[in-house]
């Protein structure tokens, strides 16, 4: 039995410049850290007496004869990648739930690939598995999705990653001291909406509006440097980032009509007279997650505020995904 550990992830700044439609043509940046909220992937041979050839429990439990009958996109397009021949079980649970702007459909996937790179008892790198999670994603299961969620779960840690015009993807750590990362790290609230979507579905609006939007995706991929330098730079003001993830998210809700709603805004309005400084929804937008940067001295302000809402604490996490049991691969 194989089970494999991928972090979900929170992207800061440089959302939307990690779409190919974009960056093949003006090249784009983004920067995102993983954190301690996981997706688990279950992977062994499943035994060739019981009537199915696969089990792939989900949300769904499916028992069927071949990869091509199984109703989970990244599950059939993986199997079938792989070139998977013998019969699979899989199981997966997660910290969080799922289409809730924390990446969950990549660390899946990510997850996924390494669970069964192991139960073959091969070895992958992990921007490797990135690289073909998103070929996955993007060309198989044909989803429109960016690049970024993939590189940051499968890697981990705090990264700023370039998406070059001629395809490449360069990973940047963003180096900080630990004191620095710890108060960064303390000044973020992170609520759950309750709102759930279909990052895919969403996202196929935006992409409509790319062309129209290159003035505001520019200073959205500027902002990722600048966000760098008040990280790395320790005479900066740390909470400088707070107001910058503020400005940022004040263009990306005026991008498209999809991306928020007034539920939305009402929660992020509420936050900030509270005492939140800044902050956004996760992900392609309408709901899941939002993540707010507070001073230590607000935090109770914006819970009080913000009490209809389930409040997740987290904390960074560097190791990407893992595998946290190997077994021998055998079919036996």
């Amino acid at each position: 039995m194989i089970i494999s550990k991928t972090p979900f992830r929170i992207s800061f700044f440089g959302g939307g410049t990690d779409y190919p439609v974009w960056y093949k043509k003006y090249g784009g940046a983004t920067l995102s850290t993983t954190i301690d909220k996981y997706s688990y992937i279950t992977s062994l041979y499943y035994p060739p007496y019981f009537p199915s050839k696969h089990r792939v429990v989900w949300s769904k439990i499916e028992l069927v004869n071949a990869s091509e009958e199984i109703l989970h996109p990244s599950v059939r397009e993986t199997l079938k990648y792989l070139n998977f021949t013998d019969g699979v079980e899989i199981h997966n649970s997660s910290d969080l739930p799922a289409r809730s702007g924390i990446g969950s459909s990549s660390a899946f996937t990510v997850g996924l690939l390494n669970a069964l790179y192991a139960l073959r008892g091969e070895f992958k790198e992990k921007k490797d598995l990135a690289l073909e999670a998103i070929h996955i994603e993007q060309n198989l299961i044909k989803e429109n999705v960016g690049s970024q969620d993939q590189i940051a779960v499968a890697v981990g840690g705090l990264n700023k990653t370039i998406f070059s015009p001629n395809g490449d993807i360069e990973i940047e750590p963003v180096e900080m001291a630990e004191e620095r990362e710890k108060v960064l790290n303390d000044r973020f609230m992170l609520f759950f909406t309750g709102f759930q979507r279909t990052a895919s579905e969403v996202a196929a609006e935006w992409i409509k509006n790319v062309p129209k939007k290159e003035k505001e995706l520019l200073v959205m991929r500027g902002m990722v440097d600048r966000a760098v330098d008040i990280l790395t730079n320790e005479k900066s003001n740390i909470d400088d980032f707070g107001l910058l993830l503020n400005d940022a998210w004040q263009i990306k809700r005026k991008l498209n009509h999809v991306v928020t709603t007034n539920e939305i805004d009402e929660i992020y309005r509420k936050a900030q007279a509270a005492g939140a400084l800044g902050g956004k929804l996760l992900g392609a937008g309408q709901g899941g997650f939002m993540l707010l940067y507070v001073d230590p001295e607000h935090q109770p302000k914006v819970k009080d505020a913000l009490k209809d809402l389930i409040y997740v604490p987290f904390r960074f996490e560097k190791f990407g995904t893992q595998i946290i049991q190997n077994g021998d691969g055998s079919k036996d």
